[in-house]
């Protein structure tokens, strides 16, 4: 099902209460995310500003926290109070911001594997690393072996993190080849420098200490955007957080293991 509500398009799927979701990316139209493993509620994917069908938009109006209040608008007009909300990694620094000024509308807040950007951690090259190290027989492995250490060598060049997409995935086979293909075909050029321009509010210790919102962040165990230890790191400084690691899942861990996904989320909304 295919809705125009407001400033924001959204897509319809599932059954049972409502749960946003918003996407990450940053800056990806929602369609890489499936069906999210099947999780037990009616989702509404969101094509933020810019993006998808919710697109295009002037590259100065697509900064995370700007997209706040077109969440707020959405949940309003939708009548959700409160409501569920679910974010995919770059997509954590909308959720958490919307969470942080509408604190009443937010009934449980998911973060699967975050971009923890937003609190001030930057990516676990140590991590990335190791995953690299455990791959290295693996038949493509020596064709981003340069763009690799070019990232942990601190490269913020977007081609030497296009070349480094396999360890985004915990097996880099044809399923996952195609994934990355459909979803880097909504990517929005130049969307990160957008999404993360100067001004962008990091979200300070106090803040998030006072947030009364339930919190999950799940962590692929494989992943590095984030690792698990920073996944926990970045819990301590929530007032009411959890982890869930998933065991060998890499950042889109629906795809990995949907079942141990789809529990995982179930269990936390339905507490």
């Amino acid at each position: 099902m295919i809705v125009l509500m407001g400033l924001l398009a959204h897509d319809e799927i599932g059954a049972g209460a409502p749960l946003l979701v918003v996407p990450g990316g940053p800056l990806l139209a929602p369609s890489y995310l499936g069906e999210l493993g099947g999780i037990p509620a009616r989702l509404h994917l969101l094509h933020l500003r810019g993006t998808g069908r919710s697109g295009p938009a002037d590259a100065s109006d697509l900064r995370f926290d700007l997209h706040v209040d077109d969440v707020e608008a959405y949940r309003a007009h939708a009548g959700f109070e409160p409501v569920d909300v679910l974010a995919h990694s770059a997509g954590a620094a909308i959720a958490i911001r919307y969470a942080l000024r509408y604190p009443s509308h937010v009934r449980r807040l998911v973060l699967v594997t975050p971009s923890l950007r937003s609190l001030g951690f930057g990516p676990d090259l140590a991590q990335l690393r190791a995953t690299a190290e455990s791959r290295t027989s693996e038949d493509w492995f020596p064709a981003v072996k340069d763009s690799l250490e070019a990232v942990l060598g601190g490269s913020t060049a977007s081609a030497d993190w296009a070349a480094v997409t396999p360890f985004f995935y915990a097996r880099w086979d044809d399923a996952a080849r195609e994934h990355a293909r459909a979803a880097d075909a909504t990517r929005l050029p130049g969307g990160a420098t957008a999404y993360y321009a100067a001004g962008a509010p990091v979200a300070s210790s106090t803040e998030l200490a006072a947030l009364d919102v339930p919190v999950l962040l799940l962590a692929g165990e494989v992943d590095a955007f984030p690792s698990p230890a920073a996944a926990r790191e970045a819990a301590k400084l929530f007032g009411r957080a959890s982890v869930v690691v998933q065991p060998g899942a890499g950042h889109y861990p629906w795809l990995d293991d949907p079942e141990f996904f789809r529990q995982a989320i179930a269990d936390f909304l339905a507490t």
